[in-house]
């Protein structure tokens, strides 16, 4: 990334306590990401026509599936993985070492996200995704419009599928480019690798969770938080990084990343949460309610019934029984007033507490740990 020294420098001049000046602090973060985010998407761009090009040579229907993967993954979003990943490296190397080497291994982690997104999208019958069609809506559209045969909704959550394997498989190939040494690169793909069966276990913790809801439980939610989310969000990229750096597992540096990534990966979960039933569509890209109309078990509903009265309870109960007609904006304000909203809230900052204390105690760059700390502000407290 040609900006990379000078943004560093820039943020070396950001004041080295935030605290009560978190509005400059974030400002320079955002210029710092925007340049990343740069760097990230050119990577992928470089890599994706390389890819989609040799599947067009097989046969040009590989070519429209490859390229529709392609789309997929650039089709936007925060980058959030790669910007933990980039900062658990920078906080280990310094500012010195450049970051061309590991770019490949940072740009590999959104294609991870990709996979992950697609088949959540198809478990959770969502229909849009940064304000457009889900890939297995897509999918079907095309299907119909090529007039082909066949159930349409059934082709599309099959190629869906299709999809996030080719990204996962993407994301696999694109690390190895990754100009690090071999050994360091077993290490991280070792990170990588349990980061990967941490998400699937959060998954399927998910999916559980939505038919076994009545015998689920706050505790059993947070769970859900910490693998589905916490752990491929924020905890593990951040670890990826360290080990990018040359970090082994016993460094002091991989603690520390461990208890800020876990309680900033949560807190991140938990605004998800109440930015999906509260949350503005225009701005999130995504319907608000889902999580009502399905009474999917997370911890903002396991909070509710919780500390529900019995006449919220029952209410809380009959919505949990499914169906899609029924009042969302009612049922948005039956949750927040069983007190769950304020209480999650308590949550997220307790969490973002916990993860700057962890900071305060590393030994960090300590442009890494402005960057960190205003990350763990932009991550939790955010309306998309």
């Amino acid at each position: 990334m040609a900006n990379d020294a000078s943004a560093g420098n820039t943020l070396r001049d950001a004041p080295a306590n935030p605290s009560g000046r978190d509005d400059p602090v974030r400002a320079v973060l955002a210029a710092y990401t925007r340049e990343l985010v740069t760097a990230v998407d050119d990577t992928l761009a470089d890599f994706l026509t390389t890819e989609v090009d040799a599947l067009a040579e097989i046969d040009a229907a590989m070519g429209g599936f490859a390229a529709t993967a392609r789309d997929h993954v650039l089709a936007g979003g925060k980058r959030v993985r790669p910007t933990f990943a980039y900062w658990g490296w920078r906080g280990a190397v310094g500012g010195g070492e450049p970051l061309p080497p590991v770019l490949p291994a940072l740009a590999a982690l959104e294609l991870l996200h990709t996979f992950a997104l697609v088949h959540d999208d198809v478990m959770d019958a969502s229909t849009t995704r940064r304000g457009r069609p889900t890939a297995h809506v897509a999918l079907a559209a095309q299907h119909v419009a090529a007039g082909r045969r066949g159930d349409p909704r059934r082709f599309g959550e099959a190629v869906a599928v299709l999809v996030g394997d080719l990204c996962m498989v993407w994301a696999d190939r694109l690390l190895a480019h990754a100009a690090v040494p071999p050994a360091r690169l077993l290490d991280v793909r070792r990170c990588y690798d349990q980061m990967r069966v941490e998400t699937v276990a959060g998954q399927y913790l998910d999916v559980l969770g939505e038919s076994d809801a009545a015998r689920w439980s706050v505790d059993r939610a947070l769970r859900v938080a910490r693998y589905k989310t916490a752990s491929y969000t924020v905890q593990r990229p951040l670890l990826f990084g360290a080990h990018l750096a040359g970090a082994g597992s016993d460094d002091a540096l991989v603690a520390a990343y461990t208890h800020y990534g876990r309680a900033v990966g949560e807190a991140f979960q938990l605004r998800d949460d109440l930015l999906g039933v509260y949350g503005d569509p225009a701005t999130t890209g995504k319907p608000a309610g889902d999580d009502l109309r399905t009474g999917k078990p997370t911890v903002l509903l396991m909070l509710a019934r919780q500390l529900a009265t019995p006449t919220q309870r029952r209410a809380l109960e009959r919505a949990g029984a499914g169906g899609g007609d029924r009042d969302i904006a009612g049922l948005a304000e039956l949750v927040a007033d069983t007190g769950a909203v304020d209480r999650v809230e308590r949550m997220i900052a307790d969490r973002v507490a916990e993860a700057l204390a962890a900071l305060d105690d590393a030994s960090i760059d300590e442009t890494a740990r402005i960057a960190l700390t205003g990350l763990a502000g932009t991550a939790t407290d955010r309306r998309a």
